[in-house]
């Protein structure tokens, strides 16, 4: 098998754990806040947004900088680092005493986080351009489905097991991915002796700032529409069902559907985006997601609900990659890593400004018109990618931009 083949297994197997990790404690946070001693309500809630909220916030404050160090010293030493840390911060959150302690380990998870950055950047340094789409396709569908799937295992294992072994499960797995990763990933990283540069020689060095833009607000926009939901699911669920008992397991249902969805259509997808341009793909992504928004605002009953989630898990799962492999292109390798960072850093942001805006939408207008005000944000963000990436394509030759033909040093 070839290292890089080798090498996506490890890196599948440790993003996919590492992202429930990050997302697991969503349906078990009020309650393990509750247990830990709050009993208001208000005090509950407000509790539970900050401790879920400051691991993403910070994540994407330490993401650059984690993505800095992986370029200089290496990505083997960050993925060590990432999944160690992980392991332990999350076992220890088993062990907290108050919910004071408990947002601290969250806010330590967010520093420490850097895994995903790191496996990013060394699957797209060692793939080559002929399988990259592929390779960044099938990575990316362990981080969505990870995070997507996360709440319903979160869920699953407090209620069968308890609380407490929701992170004691956790951090056993990452710390499995640790030694796996030790164990199994191969890396030929030779240190550049050069001066490191800060990130303003970096970007006043990259080949076409204006498309490395548009990719990590695509990233934003993406992730903020596919977590804008993620507040009202169950809320909605009980609005359309309002006679079932069920409610909890068709919102799982939900989530799931979409993240299901993106591990079978982001490798097919990302293979596609080798053969005929990321940029068609995205774009046709971009507006497939935004259309498939705005009917589920319209639907009446669950089941019609997740249908649809289905569709838009399908379209995410072309984006993703459409955007890594961009990035890849666009960028020098010695600066890949630092670019993979700030692209996670658009994608945490994403992940807790969608959690905000779907709460804020709710409030103030209703459920309704989270999905018709997220459908219109990637629906313009379509139009962007058109005039921005699409119409600067050369189709002409070998469906690249014209500034991508860059020397790799």
């Amino acid at each position: 098998m070839p290292v890089w083949k080798r090498n996506l297994i490890v890196c599948w197997f440790g993003m996919f754990v590492t992202g429930v990790g990050m997302s697991q404690i969503a349906p078990v946070l009020p309650l393990y806040i509750n247990e830990l001693g709050v009993d208001d309500p208000a005090l509950i809630a407000q509790f539970s947004g900050i401790a879920f909220g400051i691991t993403f916030i910070i994540a994407a404050i330490f993401s650059p900088i984690w993505g800095h160090a992986a370029d200089k010293y290496g990505r083997k030493p960050m993925l060590l680092r990432a999944s160690l840390g992980m392991a332990v911060v999350i076992f220890s959150i088993g062990f907290a005493t108050n919910v004071y302690v408990l947002i601290g380990l969250r806010l330590l998870l967010g520093v420490i986080t850097g895994y995903s950055t790191a496996c990013t950047t060394l699957i797209a340094t060692q793939t080559d351009d002929v399988h990259a789409g592929w390779a960044l396709g099938t990575l990316s569908t362990a981080n969505v489905a990870g995070s997507l799937l996360g709440p319903m295992i979160g869920g699953y294992i407090g209620e069968s097991l308890g609380f407490q072994n929701v992170f004691f499960i956790t951090g056993a797995l990452i710390l499995i991915a640790f030694i796996t990763t030790a164990l199994f990933i191969k890396e030929s990283f030779v240190r550049e002796e050069k001066k490191t540069l800060g990130i303003k020689e970096v970007w006043s060095s990259l080949p076409n700032k204006s498309l490395t833009i548009t990719l990590f607000v695509s990233f934003f926009t993406l992730t903020l529409s596919l977590y804008s939901a993620e507040p009202i699911i169950t809320l909605y669920i009980a609005q359309l069902s309002p006679d079932t008992s069920h409610v909890a397991l068709l919102a799982g249902v939900a989530f799931s559907a979409s993240g299901l969805a993106n591990i079978i259509a982001a490798p097919k997808l990302g293979k596609l985006s080798d053969k005929i341009g990321a940029e068609k793909v995205m774009l046709g992504a971009l507006v497939v997601a935004g259309l498939v928004f705005i009917p589920q605002a319209l639907v009446r009953t669950p089941w019609e609900l997740i249908a649809l989630r289905f569709i838009l898990g399908l379209a995410a799962g072309g984006l993703i990659p459409s955007v890594n492999v961009l990035i890849k292109k666009i960028t020098p390798d010695r600066f890949i890593g630092r670019m993979f960072g700030l692209s996670m850093s658009a994608g945490y942001l994403g992940v807790f400004g969608g959690s905000v805006l779907g709460g804020q939408i709710t409030a103030w207008f209703g459920i309704h018109y989270v999905f018709f005000i997220t459908g219109a944000l990637l629906l313009m963000n379509a139009i962007w990618v058109y005039f921005k990436v699409y119409k600067k394509i050369d189709r002409s030759v070998t469906g690249q931009v014209p500034e991508l033909a860059i020397p790799k040093k």
